[in-house]
């Protein structure tokens, strides 16, 4: 699948989820940003603007559904795909994420193909 020229960004304090998750989506063309928590992610959103975002749950200082609202409260970047990474694949979390605005949820880890079907579904979605 040629998902080149998309911008995915993923925000995970493990630094193998983010390793793995760049080489998966490198190899499918995708330009692949990279932040260990909230804050990181952030500053780094506005700059970027990327099409699709994967965070992960539990992150210090700021966790996944924090930094979910926040992104989705910016009018910017509502419409931007959110995807939640957790390691637990609880009927909870998927609730509360949704309440926060994530359009997906994955659970690690995650394989390539789970990866790439879900940048490819929403970043379909976008108008490019």
């Amino acid at each position: 699948m040629d998902l080149s020229g998309l911008k995915v960004m993923v925000i995970d304090d493990s630094n193998t989820i983010r390793r793995s998750a760049e080489i998966f989506l490198s190899q499918a063309g995708c330009h692949v940003l990279l932040a260990e928590d909230g804050f990181d992610a952030l500053s780094k959103i506005t700059d970027h603007n990327p099409d699709v975002i994967f965070v992960d749950i539990m992150m210090p200082r700021l966790d996944g559904y924090q930094t979910c609202a926040l992104i989705k409260k910016n009018p910017r970047l509502a419409t931007t795909p959110v995807i939640m990474l957790s390691s637990k694949d609880g009927l909870f979390d998927r609730a509360r994420g949704r309440m926060v605005g994530s359009d997906e949820y994955l659970t690690k880890p995650f394989t390539k193909d789970s990866l790439i079907k879900a940048v490819s579904e929403h970043s379909s979605n976008r108008a490019r």
